[in-house]
């Protein structure tokens, strides 16, 4: 197989730049801009805060185990919830006590233990709910004791309760969702999820759709799983420990964003190359290459495209449909020009290997070494494609993405080298000496896991 022309494995980089191991020149280096701080989870395994600009390595493997890393890029986001690591602000507590000190998701004692003294305990923050909104409400959780877990809710509150709302339970000592109850009408559960993030510790989720727009809007959590009539009950003397809550617009919870006394918002991470990174794009025919997940819907994970002027003129795309399917597109030649769009059929949302290559009248997709779809159209491209970007979409961004690998050849590869650099097992070790040159004839800081020695040895002509 032939050696790409570039190459990206997320480990080399500083500030404002993530470097690229092919080319070695500097014109494969993306361009990383992001205005504010953001979380990763880190190498050790905790949720820790990375200074504007850094690319972020995302170690999260499901069940709290560190994993391979991956790049994570995602669009702007705020969290609307003040008070959100440690509960301190901006919330109202009834008939609850607490315990601080708890060792939290971060690996610092700044969670919270809650114990409900009666049936109606309960932790609340008022909000803005507004109606024809789609809102996604998250908060970490850990087992205590007596109840099994607690339950999310996101409400219309009356004197003592709510009037009309939804709820959703987890079973924090099972990691297994719970009850959901709907109480009156304007309150639409869309989805609900949890994510295990070790030591105990679930990030618990649940979009809403709202019908209206509440009186007294609140959102917040009661200890216990068990519901009355559609409305949640406390479970008298049991305690759960809580930290990092987060309520956003849409339907995605995206990486956590600390707030003290106000909300905050995340920038949206902007990674890009331009210019002359042409020489490594194939501009009549060539493959492209991701490992990526893209979990969620709508999304941009890898774009190529003409940089200047409307970038819809001429593109080469691997993008997540709204059904959630990786579909691979060519757009050739301007406002009447030709497109060509291969998409798989099934949807796939933990990580995937993508493989387009492209030709004139010859175009073949390939997803986790399985033959997916081919075209025989023919296009010219009207421009030069001399703009890469990653992980977001080409005017906005949409939902999370994590990139694992990248790569670019400026030749079509044949259709069984598409399966073989897309089979899932194909991650044969590179020789250490090879690891050291692409990754040490570069500049700038290093962040380079023992598991990526491994990995893509498929990828380079060794």
């Amino acid at each position: 197989m032939s050696t790409p022309s570039l190459l990206i494995v997320p480990a080399r980089l500083k500030a404002g730049t993530l470097f690229s191991q092919i080319p070695t020149s500097g014109a494969g280096d993306f361009t990383v801009t992001r205005a504010t701080v953001a979380t990763r989870v880190n190498a050790s395994g905790y949720i820790e805060s990375v200074a504007s600009g850094i690319p972020r390595l995302d170690y999260f493997a499901s069940g709290g185990v560190v994993g391979c890393p991956a790049l994570l890029v995602e669009p702007a986001a705020t969290n609307t919830l003040s008070g959100s690591v440690n509960f301190s602000t901006g919330w109202q507590e009834s008939n609850v006590n607490t315990a601080s000190g708890i060792i939290s998701p971060s690996g610092s004692a700044n969670a919270v233990l809650y114990e409900t003294t009666t049936t109606a305990g309960r932790v609340r923050q008022t909000q803005t709910l507004a109606s024809g909104s789609t809102y996604t409400f998250s908060c970490f959780g850990k087992f205590g004791a007596l109840s099994s877990g607690f339950s999310l809710n996101v409400f219309d509150e009356n004197v003592t309760s709510y009037g009309s709302g939804v709820c959703q339970a987890f079973n924090l000592n099972e990691g297994t969702l719970g009850s959901s109850g709907t109480v009156g009408a304007g309150f639409t559960l869309q989805s609900v999820g949890m994510e295990n993030y070790g030591s105990g510790w679930y990030r618990c989720r649940m979009t809403v759709l709202m019908g209206y727009t509440p009186a007294v809007p609140r959102v917040g959590f009661r200890v216990g799983t068990g519901l009355s009539q559609g409305r949640p009950l406390s479970v008298v003397s049991g305690t759960v420990n809580v930290w990092g809550a987060q309520l956003e617009t849409g339907s995605v919870a995206t990486s956590y964003i600390p707030t003290t006394t106000a909300a905050i918002t995340r920038n949206a991470d902007t990674i890009t190359v331009s210019g002359a990174v042409s020489g490594s794009i194939g501009q009549t025919s060539g493959t492209v290459y991701v490992e990526c997940q893209s979990e969620f819907a709508n999304n941009d994970v890898l774009v190529i495209h003409t940089a200047g002027g409307s970038p819809g003129d001429n593109f080469v795309s691997i993008t997540k449909t709204p059904t959630n399917f990786f579909r691979a597109t060519i757009y050739a030649g301007g406002v009447s020009g030709t497109f060509i769009i291969l998409e798989e059929s099934v949807a796939t949302t933990s990580f995937a290997k993508i493989a387009l290559g492209y030709a004139s009248g010859n175009t073949a997709l390939y997803i986790n070494g399985s033959f997916i779809a081919s075209g025989s159209t023919g296009y010219t491209f009207s421009g030069a494609l001399n703009r890469i970007q990653i992980g977001l979409n080409m005017v906005t961004g949409q939902n999370p993405t994590r990139i694992r690998a990248a790569a670019l050849y400026t030749e079509r590869l044949t259709n069984d080298e598409l399966m073989l650099l897309t089979m899932p097992g194909n991650n044969t070790y590179l020789p250490q000496a090879i690891w050291d040159y692409y990754l040490d004839s570069r500049a700038g800081n290093t962040e380079v896991p023992t598991c990526l020695y491994q990995r893509h040895a498929d990828l380079i002509d060794v």
